[in-house]
């Protein structure tokens, strides 16, 4: 092992918060929101999502 160590004043990247967004920007860059579950075969058949 080495006697030495990598000490940094600034704090990981992943660490940090991301600064706040406005949703219509967000919407504008990802688009609408998505739900988490794939739609059954009958919900898309029948157009229900």
């Amino acid at each position: 092992m080495s006697q030495y160590s990598f000490r940094s004043s600034k704090p990981d990247h992943w660490v940090s918060p991301r600064p706040h967004s406005d949703p219509s920007q967000r919407s504008l860059a990802y688009g609408p929101v998505q739900s988490m579950h794939e739609p059954s075969w009958l919900a898309k058949i029948l157009g229900w999502y």
